[in-house]
């Protein structure tokens, strides 16, 4: 059973869709690969409170680590990326390249690149933390500019949105 509640944060509204009560979704408005809303089910601000006052903590500077139970839907590969996109830092980027080498496969930074973009659990599971190689901004399915605000953010830079 999904159930989903919304809530704003300082880079939108955010979308928190849940499956059996367990975190499986969070998307931004007008993110790319955004899932059709009649999928989130059936709204439920009572629930995904764990989820919230994480996000809350996250976005005062006071949660550097998210704890919250998650489940993923996706290939092997998929979830191999975005379980991997958990161990980068708070406050610091890899590339996709080295995220590509970090899976033992150094050949598949493209791929690993897809993947990151079909991350369901953004901000979360840190897509924004992955650069190009030349250290530049490249994609990000809720926009560059919220990935730029998301990584000054992170370093304690004063970004607008």
């Amino acid at each position: 059973m999904r159930t989903h509640t919304v809530m704003d944060s300082p880079v939108g509204r955010l979308t928190l869709v849940a499956t059996d009560g367990v975190l499986s979704g969070l998307y931004m408005d007008e993110q790319r690969h955004r899932p059709m809303a009649d999928l989130f089910g059936t709204r439920d601000d009572t629930k995904s409170m764990a989820v919230k006052e994480q996000l809350e903590a996250y976005f005062a500077g006071t949660l550097r680590e998210f704890t919250v139970p998650m489940t993923f839907t996706g290939t092997v590969f998929q979830r191999r990326v975005w379980t991997e996109l958990r161990t980068i830092p708070y406050g610091e980027t890899t590339t996709y390249g080295e995220l590509a080498e970090r899976l033992g496969r150094p050949t598949a930074a493209r791929a690993v690149g897809l993947a990151n973009g079909r991350n369901p659990i953004g901000i979360i599971v840190p897509c924004h933390r992955v650069v190009g190689s030349t250290g530049s901004l490249t994609g990000y399915g809720g926009g560059l500019p919220r990935k730029r605000y998301l990584l000054d953010f992170e370093m304690g830079i004063p970004s607008l949105l």
